[in-house]
């Protein structure tokens, strides 16, 4: 396992992305997926970091 060090947490988008267009490759889609939608009453206890939360908030799409 790797120790991660406190400057490996400060990630910026660009880096994410790139990170996820790296392991993209290494995933392979399921043959059939079926969604539905989930009723807000049966959605509980997720928590989102505050660091996470803060970086959507930056971004138009999702925030202000």
């Amino acid at each position: 396992m790797t120790n991660l060090r406190a400057d490996d947490l400060e990630v910026d988008l660009p880096s994410l992305r790139g990170d996820c267009a790296r392991m993209a490759p290494h995933w392979a889609p399921p043959e059939h997926t079926v969604t539905r939608p989930v009723p807000p009453s049966l959605i509980h206890g997720v928590r989102v970091p505050t660091r996470s939360a803060r970086l959507l908030d930056a971004m138009s799409d999702y925030g202000d």
